[in-house]
């Protein structure tokens, strides 16, 4: 029996002597063995670890000689197991999820004793191309060369699948927990499902030139929010991004060139680590107020239809408040936790998407919408021209609570 994946042997001594490990994980076969396989009565069977410098491996006991196992982040292909002699931890790392556990349940067995129901490894050294299996990177760029028959190398990093003309995303990539760049550019994928938020390593995903129509709200809330830092969703035909999209705030590279998009998400100052942003040749008419908030070294929004500045604004205020737009501002701005199991559905999107003020409080129907102008590079080093007349400013469009504060920012609004 067999395990490939990344393996750390971890003295507990060295802290005692003043060492550390070095902290860094190799690619290793791991096997369980027996000296004579099938013998009876049986022998103890052995965890034997080899490395591509050390094909003829390192031997354990394993019969009543582990203190404890670390399961908790199973799921992600890792797991420790702690010997008692010698007291060492053996910290494995990209492994197939569905391998190591299978894996780690004999070498339960190992250890109480008992007889393992799965065929063991004698003690042979392990050959070169097993370590080919160790693949990190794979690029496709033709549909011939795109496999249908056999599956992705779970140990992927890197999977690019480009002109394969793809209708939709291939399930047995959502099986590579270790995937952290991948490209599905120039295909012709429709729709993206949430399962691609469970690649929880994933730091960049390119989706260029293709037929999206959206991006969804499952993957805004996913676990890309901690992992995403680059997205490449140009040349599709895309209208509106959700305003949940601002939670990927790990975002630092952004693409949405050659769309169809008519707005920007008004939360988009929530972006804070964004640095790289290109828009051009969409269908943006004016840019939120929160754009302000933005500090980024590259901008590119050339070929969009910017409206002039209205003259005059568009008033909706009420007085007195609502009870709703009362109790909403008020929600909003003691920060009171809410979510669909406490009120009903439609009124957490309205929460979602109320609109900040220029004094910071919030407002949801009942505001004061007035348009100015801002110079781009204000918010950006290196600014692309808007148009071809050499402009570099753009219309924004501010929202404000009261009165008093549209009167108190009337000069920023000349």
């Amino acid at each position: 029996m067999k395990l490939h994946c990344e393996v750390e042997v971890v003295s507990r001594r060295l802290p005692a002597l003043g060492m550390r490990n070095r902290g860094k994980g190799i690619r290793a076969v791991l096997s369980l063995c027996q000296q004579t396989p099938g013998s009876r009565p049986p022998l103890p069977t052995c965890l034997v670890i080899c490395t591509l410098r050390d094909k003829r491996g390192t031997r354990y006991e394993l019969k009543e000689n582990i203190e404890q196992f670390f399961t908790k982040f199973m799921d992600e292909g890792k797991a420790t197991v702690r010997l008692k002699e010698p007291p060492v931890d053996i910290c494995l790392s990209k492994a197939n999820s569905s391998s190591l556990k299978s894996f780690l349940s004999a070498v339960r067995l190992a250890h109480r004793g008992c007889n393992i129901e799965v065929p063991l490894s004698t003690f042979t050294p392990v050959k070169t191309s097993e370590f080919e299996k160790f693949k990190t990177k794979m690029v496709i760029t033709s549909k011939k060369d795109y496999p249908l028959s056999k599956n992705f190398p779970y140990s992927l990093e890197h999977l690019q699948t480009s002109y394969c003309g793809l209708v939709r995303v291939d399930m047995r990539m959502l099986c590579l927990k270790n995937l952290r760049k991948l490209d599905l550019s120039h295909n012709h994928i429709k729709k993206l499902p949430a399962t691609i938020g469970d690649l929880i390593h994933l730091q960049e995903l390119n989706l260029s030139d293709n037929h999206l129509e959206s991006f969804s709200v499952a993957l805004c809330q996913s676990t890309l929010q901690k992992s995403l830092r680059s997205l490449d969703l140009s040349k599709n035909k895309i209208k509106a991004l959700p305003v949940q999209f601002c939670q990927l705030r790990e975002l630092t590279d952004l693409k949405l060139d050659d769309n169809e998009l008519i707005r920007f998400p008004f939360k988009m100052g929530q972006l804070t680590n964004l640095r790289f942003l290109s828009a051009a040749r969409n269908k943006l008419p004016f840019l939120p107020s929160e754009f302000q908030n933005l500090s980024l070294e590259y901008l590119d929004l050339f070929g969009n239809t910017f409206e002039q500045p209205k003259a005059l604004p568009v008033i909706m205020l009420q007085t007195p408040l609502t009870l709703l737009e009362s109790s909403a501002r008020a929600m909003l701005y003691n920060r009171i936790p809410y979510g669909s199991h406490i009120i009903p559905f439609h009124l957490c999107q309205d929460l979602d998407t109320a609109k900040t003020c220029v004094c910071g409080r919030f407002c949801l129907s009942c505001f004061i919408q007035g348009t100015t102008t801002m110079n781009l590079h204000s918010v950006a080093h290196t600014v692309v021209l808007v148009d071809n007349m050499g402009g570099t400013e753009a219309p924004i469009i501010s929202y404000f609570c009261s009165l008093a504060c549209y009167v108190n920012s009337c000069d920023m609004l000349k």
